[in-house]
């Protein structure tokens, strides 16, 4: 019995030892049945919307037809020798010098929208569309107080550039200057819109210029500054530089201007602006004060500096020293705001004057007269520089017009014109 105990309880303790051996090296032969397993949730991403960079190679398509090259051909007032005739005693040779701006086609009929300055004193002016044809063009007409001119050329099936709203352009929008800068061809360049209705540069008359950082260089004159659309922004005119180069700082006349002046030397031959004949300057605060009027910044009114003889300010009975303080019902700020609402007026017609004479107000009603044309320039007709470089660079940096290629650069009016 002893030894069936025994033979039990060695095999109970070898069959434990073999359950347990295979409990750890087998541990599947133990497992129950498994779940099926559930398929892996999904993740989940928030919706992400990729758009590809946009370019301007759409709107230079459009524009770039349309800008073309305009050479202009003058003749020098004075002679110059040519270096052979250095002592020779032979007077000296007239040469003609050659300008090169550029120019916008705004309409199938031909017309063409340039600066003034880059065909000023031209006996001769050809165009050169990007397609490579030319023409002689024909000048239609001038406006030196806003530097645009508007010339006609002769060709069939031509392109034309669409004006677009520059009421509507932010600063920051992105902009295209085309253009022939000196020379090496049709070249375009990006920037954006830097500042808008820029005034008081002393570059023209009247000014209210886009600002742009657009590389704009001599050549380029007259060419077009166009939004991502391909149309026709503004009328690249000058720069702020000292060498005459682009340091990122360029001015073009806005669309609304081009198109009025446009619209007017195609149907007048010249621009037709109000014009009473008057200079005038800002009022210190000190003489505002004196005067009784509110001083400080703003002050309403401007002092009558001068009165032109003969002008139609005279004739109404305006005298040097009064205080204009209102035109046609409206309180007059300053001089920029009165010139330009004068020009405004249609030559001809009536206007009210309220002046402050004397420590009285008077009420005078005065005629409207034509704007005289301002004079031309005298360096319009100059020749080449010997080396044949523009010669536009100042000795500071300023704000000047874009000199034609091979032209030097008018200087910037000087002084308040009359209104």
């Amino acid at each position: 019995m002893r030894r069936l105990w025994e033979i039990f309880a060695q095999a109970t303790t070898i069959a434990v030892g073999v359950l347990l051996a295979a409990r750890l090296l087998a541990p599947q032969w133990f497992a129950g049945p498994r779940p099926a397993a559930s398929p892996p949730a999904a993740v989940q991403f928030a919706p992400r919307a990729v758009q590809a960079p946009r370019g301007y190679a759409e709107a230079a398509a459009r524009a770039m037809p349309a800008v073309v090259s305009v050479t202009s051909e003058r003749m020098p007032r004075r002679s110059r020798a040519l270096p052979g005739d250095q002592g020779s005693g032979r007077p000296g040779t007239l040469r003609p010098s050659l300008g090169l701006g550029s120019g916008v086609l705004v309409s199938p009929s031909g017309y063409v929208l340039t600066n003034d300055h880059v065909i000023e004193g031209a006996e001769q002016i050809e165009v050169r569309l990007a397609d490579g044809r030319r023409a002689r063009a024909t000048l239609v007409g001038r406006d030196p107080d806003t530097d645009l001119a508007v010339l006609r050329i002769a060709l069939p099936d031509l392109p034309a550039l669409d004006f677009a709203d520059e009421r509507k352009a932010r600063v920051g929008d992105g902009v295209l200057a085309v253009g022939y800068p000196f020379g090496v061809g049709q070249t375009v360049t990006q920037g954006i819109i830097s500042a808008l209705g820029r005034s008081r540069l002393g570059i023209n008359t009247f000014e209210n210029f886009i600002q742009t950082d657009a590389a704009i260089n001599p050549g380029n004159s007259g060419g077009a500054l166009v939004d991502a659309q391909g149309r026709l922004l503004g009328i690249n005119t000058a720069i702020y530089s000292a060498s005459g180069g682009s340091l990122g700082i360029g001015f073009a006349v806005p669309a609304s201007t081009a198109r009025e002046v446009l619209r007017q030397l195609i149907a007048h031959g010249r621009v037709r602006r109000g014009w009473i004949g008057v200079e005038v300057r800002g009022l210190e605060p000190s003489q505002a004060r004196r005067l009784g009027l509110p001083g400080g910044r703003g002050a309403q009114g401007v002092l009558v500096a001068e009165v032109l003889a003969g002008g139609p300010a005279q004739r109404a009975g305006l005298r040097a020293g009064d205080v204009l303080l209102r035109l046609d019902g409206r309180a007059v700020d300053d001089a920029d705001q009165l010139l330009d609402r004068v020009a405004a007026l249609t030559p001809g017609g009536e206007t009210s004057l309220e002046v402050l004479r004397a420590g009285k107000r008077r009420s005078l009603q005065l005629k409207v007269g034509l704007r005289p044309l301002p004079p031309p320039s005298e360096d319009g007709d100059s020749a080449d520089d010997e080396d044949g470089a523009a010669d536009g660079a100042a000795s500071e940096p300023g704000p000047a017009a874009l000199p034609p290629w091979g032209q030097p650069s008018r200087p910037a009016p000087t002084g308040r014109p009359y209104s």
